[in-house]
C-alpha cells in the first residue's frame, strides 16, 4: 500500500469487531456533479428504503453497534452520529442527499445503499501516513466556522484519524477535515468503508467492489487498489 493506514490497539480494543476496506485510486477524474452521478444518488436513497424496510436507520443492526461504540468513547450518538446514519437520515428526507462533486457523490452513494460508513481523502494532500487512535485532546483539528479557519482539539478519548500534521477526521468518521478533502481538483485518493459487527465482512467487501467498479467507470484508466479487509 503506497498510503500506510494503521489501527491502534486502543481502538481495537474498543471495538474488536472493526473491519475496514481501503481503496487507493490513481488517475482519478473529479468535477462538478452530473446527471449520471445525482441518479447514482437517487437510487442510493431507494435501495435505503428497502433495506431498511420502515426502520429507522439508527435501528438498523450495524448503526446500532456504531452508536453504542461512539458511546463506549464518550461521544453522544444522537448528537454526532455516525457517517453513515447522518446520510441516511438526509437520504430518506424530500430534499434527499446533497450533491458536492464527482468522487463524493460516488463513495456517499455506496455508502448510503449499504449503510456503511465510507470516507475518502486526497493522497496529495496527506502528510505521512494515517493512523486511528484515541485522542489525548491535544491534537490540532482544523477546520471552518463562520468562514474563518479555526483550530479545534478532539476530546481526550475520542476516536480520530491523523495523519502527521493533525487530525483528518473527528469522532470516527463523524466530521472530516477541509485539509484533505476531495475537491474537483483531486486526482489521487484514498477511500474507506469501515464496519462494525454484526456486518458480515463479505457485505463490506461487496461494497468496496461496488465503490471501485464506479471509480473505473467515472474515470476510465485510472489506476485502482482494493485492498483486503483489516
Amino acid at each position: 500500500m503506497t498510503l500506510t493506514l494503521t489501527v491502534s490497539d486502543e481502538v481495537r480494543a474498543l471495538a474488536p469487531g472493526f473491519t475496514h476496506v481501503v481503496i487507493e485510486a490513481h488517475g482519478l477524474v473529479n468535477g462538478p456533479s452530473t446527471d449520471a452521478s445525482s441518479a447514482l444518488l437517487d437510487d442510493a436513497g431507494r435501495r435505503l428504503a428497502v433495506r431498511l424496510d420502515g426502520r429507522a436507520p439508527h435501528e438498523d443492526p450495524h448503526m446500532v453497534a456504531w452508536r453504542e461504540t461512539y458511546t463506549a468513547f464518550g461521544s453522544k450518538p444522537s448528537r454526532t452520529r455516525n457517517s453513515a446514519e447522518a446520510l441516511a437520515k438526509r437520504a430518506l428526507t424530500d430534499a434527499g442527499l446533497p450533491r458536492i462533486n464527482l468522487l463524493v457523490d460516488l463513495y456517499n452513494a455506496v455508502s448510503v445503499a449499504h449503510l456503511i460508513p465510507v470516507g475518502g481523502e486526497d493522497t496529495d494532500r496527506i502528510q505521512g501516513g494515517m493512523t486511528l487512535v484515541r485522542a489525548t485532546g491535544d491534537e490540532d483539528f482544523v477546520t471552518v466556522a463562520g468562514g474563518e479557519e479555526v483550530v479545534e482539539h478532539p476530546d481526550a478519548g475520542e476516536v480520530v484519524w491523523c495523519d502527521a500534521v493533525g487530525v483528518t477526521c473527528r469522532r470516527w468518521n463523524w466530521r472530516q477535515g477541509p485539509r484533505t478533502r476531495l475537491t474537483e481538483e483531486t486526482t489521487a485518493a484514498v477511500f474507506l468503508l469501515e464496519s462494525l459487527a454484526p456486518m458480515p465482512v463479505a457485505e463490506v467487501e461487496r461494497a468496496g467492489a461496488e465503490l471501485a467498479e464506479l471509480l473505473e467507470k467515472f474515470s476510465p484508466g485510472a489506476r485502482i487498489t482494493v485492498h483486503a479487509p483489516a
